[in-house]
């Protein structure tokens, strides 16, 4: 089986400028992505995807290949990410590299390590899946949630049966972003991922952060901090 990673960075970032190249704990922020993809070792290939040539350069640094510069249509607000995956595998299938599967791992997501793609690779091949895609266990039920009246009056804002204590609730789960593992022969015939043959791989809420603004960034700097905190922790007292 030949895998490619592909780390999408696009340069237009509106609401935190260059966010995919900030510095995070002095590591730009896509750097993440590509070393955990290396670090993985189930890739024949980890690209990233970039209309900068600024970003091109950093990922190369960092081990990265970027073959070439994502086309205008693609670096808009207005294309999908699907969109820029059909350029990725056009680009390569034009030069005689073909792969069974990509997987999609945003550079906002950099809590996600090798372990969880190499976890989420092994469901894939376990279920022979579709796609595979990372959720963690959403924060608040969303049974927990309404439209307000009008003057703000909570009345029918919840059904009795749903005010049960927080442990009386089933869990729900989340999409987090971090990782997309899709079979590529289904993917042509039907991007659309959420449907039979297609499997959750559950992640720690801790590793789920994806970043969107300043507080998110921010957030992502101190767990990660604390993170390598504990393992140097955990290494001086082996």
């Amino acid at each position: 089986m030949k895998n490619v990673a592909i780390i999408p960075a696009r340069s237009g970032s509106k609401g935190l400028k260059d966010k995919n190249i900030r510095s995070l704990n002095g590591k730009p922020l896509l750097a993440y992505s590509v070393e955990a993809a290396l670090q993985s070792g189930v890739f024949d290939q980890v690209m990233v995807s970039t209309d900068s040539k600024e970003y091109a350069e950093i990922a190369k640094v960092y081990g990265a290949k970027a073959p070439f510069l994502r086309s205008e249509k693609n670096s808009s607000d207005q294309a999908s990410s699907w969109d820029m995956v059909r350029e990725v595998l056009e680009f390569y299938r034009s030069r005689g590299m073909e792969f069974d599967s990509f997987c999609l791992l945003q550079p906002t997501s950099p809590l996600r390590d090798a372990e969880d793609i190499r976890g989420a690779y092994r469901l894939y091949k376990e279920k022979k899946a579709v796609s595979v895609i990372s959720v963690c266990e959403a924060e608040h039920s969303p049974l927990w949630c309404g439209h307000l009246l009008e003057e703000g009056s909570l009345e029918g804002f919840l059904s009795e049966e749903h005010t049960m204590q927080r442990q009386g609730l089933k869990p729900f789960y989340r999409i987090n972003g971090a990782i997309y593992i899709v079979n590529i022969r289904e993917f042509e015939k039907n991007s659309f991922l959420y449907r039979k043959g297609s499997y959750a791989y559950i992640m720690e809420r801790e590793k789920s952060v994806d970043i969107d603004g300043i507080q998110d960034f921010e957030y992502a700097e101190f767990l990660n901090a604390s993170r390598a905190k504990r393992q140097t922790a955990s290494e001086n007292s082996a």
